[in-house]
């Protein structure tokens, strides 16, 4: 049996540029891997199986299974595997779980199967199951751009803390999406934001939380009114700023200090709001 970590992620700006002609969105985004992680046990099996204890998540609704098939058809290999989720990262909620477990079964079933194939193999098949996977083939931290599949990677975060709270609000099918399409051309920025955090991480220096940016903040918040209660408590128990993960409706805030982070971890906990604590992570070649 082997083991791999899927971990979730955050963006540290998300700008959209534009709607495209094949009708995705052009993003400009960096994006941080954090310690908040999914396991997928890979076993010996006759057949092909996933399985999870975990409620309210389904295979058949996961990015794994037609991983699983990619892979066995570019290779030819039909072996048999067991792989059982440990689902850790909450489900939509904009810390693109379903795409890093896509990338840790590429990744795993790669070393399991012993199929050696190279990481830019990997990664092309990665390009065809979603915008996220390519990133998380190797995580850390990344600029990427298109529609999410370019992925260049970046000198790491410098230590930083995440405390992340976890809203209880309804559900809205197919969420980014819907969310997309509830962009205006007004919301669309140029990208320069974007640069200027890039430089900011190739240069060394120490992290502005005022570049920190999503594109989407302009329409969750109207659509899910009640974040605005989490996001105003958030600020009660001690936040000193408030950012959205994705296309929400996570929040989340960063800390350079881990005793703030437990601080403020500590109050939401006490107010019975639900949350994570975690830290950034470098990516799998550096780690």
């Amino acid at each position: 049996m082997i083991t791999v970590m899927a971990p979730a992620k955050i963006n540290l700006t998300l700008e959209v540029l534009a709607k495209r002609t094949d009708g995705f969105h052009e993003i400009r985004s960096v994006i941080q891997t954090i310690g908040l992680c999914d396991r997928l046990f890979f076993q010996d099996g006759e057949t092909f199986e996933c399985k999870s204890g975990s409620p309210g998540w389904l295979a058949e609704k996961s990015l794994i299974p037609e991983a699983t098939r990619l892979l066995r058809e570019t290779t030819g290999c039909y072996r048999g595997a067991v792989i059982t989720v440990e689902k850790c990262i909450p489900l939509v909620g904009g810390l693109g779980g379903d795409s890093s477990d896509a990338a840790a079964t590429l990744r795993g079933l790669n070393q399991f199967w012993e199929l050696a194939l190279p990481q830019n193999k990997l990664l092309e098949l990665a390009r065809q199951l979603g915008s996220d996977v390519a990133f998380f083939l190797d995580g850390g931290t990344a600029l990427v751009e298109g529609r999410g599949e370019l992925v260049i990677p970046l000198p790491p975060l410098p230590r930083t803390w995440v405390v992340l709270v976890i809203p209880t609000i309804p559900q809205l099918p197919e969420k980014t999406k819907q969310l997309y399409e509830s962009l205006k051309p007004s919301h669309y920025t140029d990208g320069q934001i974007t640069r200027r955090m890039v430089a900011k991480l190739r240069e060394g220096g120490e992290l502005s939380m005022s570049l920190l940016f999503n594109a989407f903040e302009n329409v969750t918040f109207t659509r899910f009114p009640k974040l605005n209660v989490y996001r105003e408590r958030m600020i009660r128990a001690g936040a000193p700023h408030i950012h959205q993960a994705g296309s929400g409706p996570i929040l989340f805030t960063l800390f350079k200090d881990r005793t703030q982070a437990e601080e403020l971890s500590r109050h939401l906990k006490e107010q019975k709001i639900k949350s994570y604590l975690a830290e950034t992570i470098p990516s799998n070649k550096n780690s």
